[in-house]
C-alpha cells in the first residue's frame, strides 16, 4: 500500500525516529504546527502502517551483551519444512537480533548479540541441534562503527 507523505509528515516522522518519547507539544513546536494536527497526522500514519510499534533502545554492552556476531549460513536444504523449522528456531532465539535471507553464495545472515564467545557457542550448538545446516561462519564484530534505526526520509 502506497501512502502519500508530505513534508510535514516527514518532519514529524524524523522527530519520532529521533525520540518517540517526546511530547506532542514538543513535536508540534519543532515541526512548526500545533498539537491536534500533529496528533491527527501521527494517527493516520499509524493506520496506514507507516508507523509500527514503539520500543525503547537499550544499550547492549551496559546489559552485559558485549559480543556481536554476524553469522553466515549456507544450507543444502531448501524444502518448505526445513525453512519452517529454521524460521521457527530463529524467532524463538532472543540472541538473534536480525535475520536476512540473501541472494548469492550465502543463504542467510544473522546478527547475534551475546555475552561472550562461550555464549555464542551455546547458541550455535542449540541452533544446529534444531536444524541441519551445511556451513556456518561466525564473524565477531570488533567495533561497531555505525548503528542506527533512523530511516532516510
Amino acid at each position: 500500500m502506497s501512502v502519500r507523505i508530505d513534508e510535514m509528515d516527514r518532519k514529524i516522522l524524523a522527530e519520532l525516529q529521533e525520540d518517540a518519547g517526546q511530547s506532542l507539544d514538543e513535536i508540534a513546536r519543532k515541526v512548526g504546527s500545533s498539537k491536534t494536527p500533529v496528533w491527527n497526522r501521527i494517527r493516520k500514519l499509524r493506520e496506514a502502517g507507516v508507523i509500527g510499534r514503539q520500543t525503547m533502545l537499550l544499550d547492549a554492552e551496559a546489559l552485559g551483551l558485549e559480543a556481536c556476531f554476524f553469522v553466515l549460513i549456507r544450507t543444502s536444504e531448501h524444502e518448505a519444512d526445513w525453512q519452517r523449522r529454521f524460521l521457527t528456531t530463529l524467532r524463538a532465539r532472543p540472541e538473534v537480533q536480525e535475520a536476512h535471507r540473501l541472494a548469492g553464495d550465502i543463504d542467510y545472515i544473522l546478527k547475534v548479540r551475546v555475552r561472550n564467545a562461550r555464549a555464542y557457542d551455546q547458541f550455535y550448538q542449540a541452533l544446529i541441534a534444531e536444524v541441519k545446516i551445511h556451513n556456518v561462519t561466525a564473524l565477531l564484530s570488533m567495533e561497531e562503527i555505525k548503528s542506527t534505526t533512523l530511516l532516510p526520509l
